[in-house]
């Protein structure tokens, strides 16, 4: 299968290079393909041919889309837009992937496919108005929701939290709930979800539930790290942009792809930051 990927210098864009090994790539950083304009993923998608796009491309300034809603807007909602206008012109599927954002944050269980969005940030907004184009725009689409992804490289909360592992103490929030996602076991998923051609959208998250305080001593712990780790509230750290209380994601959607557990996902990282 010959598949574009939009956004391929980003983490997830990186990570599904290993499991679509198998296929013919084209993998286009920003620079090589802005997907907010429309003449160019025209061209793109005319010129390579591809059987399938995957869209790993984002704006995920989160609080900067707090004071330039159109800038989120552009990367997350015209983006996908085009993407989803251009594959539909050629008959081809098109994978999509967003974000825990799009819900309130305020449920007592874990988000599945069919809960009703309800975004508290622009971000958030943005996010779900590129899913909302996506379905709009292209039948035979993907939406995949995922949460909290990191890698071994690029910039992400445990890259940035054992960065501060010499300090005397680290304070970490200890009352926002969600579900951690390595990029390689998001992109294996993805790799298998493109083989099924059961089209809709997926929760593709690791596996269980933990804070972002008790996911710091995980990783400290794995690493050997001594610093005394504080939890702390939300309110103490006030950002631009609100931050879902509870944003775990699950999924009911067959085929049922369901994620290792976070923490195999947080081991793995350990160990690839070793090798």
């Amino acid at each position: 299968m010959r598949i574009l990927i939009a956004g391929a210098a980003g983490q997830l864009g990186r990570a599904l290079a290993a499991p679509l090994a198998g296929h013919e790539l084209t993998a286009l950083p920003r620079a090589g393909l802005d997907i907010a304009d429309l003449a160019a993923v025209r061209d793109v998608v005319r010129a390579q041919r591809p059987d399938l796009v995957i869209n790993a491309a984002a704006y995920n300034r989160v609080d900067d889309a707090e004071a330039d809603s159109t800038a989120a807007y552009r990367g997350n909602a015209l983006g996908p837009r085009n993407l989803a206008l251009a594959t539909a012109e050629v008959a081809i599927p098109l994978v999509h992937v967003s974000s825990d954002y799009v819900f309130d944050g305020l449920a007592a269980r874990p988000y599945h496919e069919f809960d009703r969005p309800d975004p508290r940030s622009a971000y958030g907004r943005s996010k779900l108005a590129g899913e909302v184009a996506v379905r709009e725009l292209n039948a035979r689409h993907y939406v995949v929701r995922t949460a909290w992804v990191y890698a071994a490289q690029g910039g992400n909360f445990p890259r940035t939290i054992l960065s501060l592992g010499e300090r005397a103490e680290v304070r970490v929030v200890d009352d926002q709930t969600g579900s951690p996602t390595y990029a390689p076991h998001l992109a294996a998923a993805i790799a298998r979800l493109i083989t099924t051609s059961a089209f809709g959208t997926y929760h593709f998250a690791g596996a269980g539930a933990v804070t972002w305080y008790a996911l710091t001593r995980k990783l400290y712990e794995l690493r050997g790290i001594r610093t005394p780790v504080i939890a702390v509230t939300s309110a103490e750290f006030l950002r631009a942009a609100p931050r879902p209380r509870y944003s775990v994601l699950t999924t009911i959607q067959e085929p049922r792809i369901v994620l290792p557990p976070w923490e195999d996902g947080l081991a793995e990282f350990c160990r690839m930051l070793e090798g």
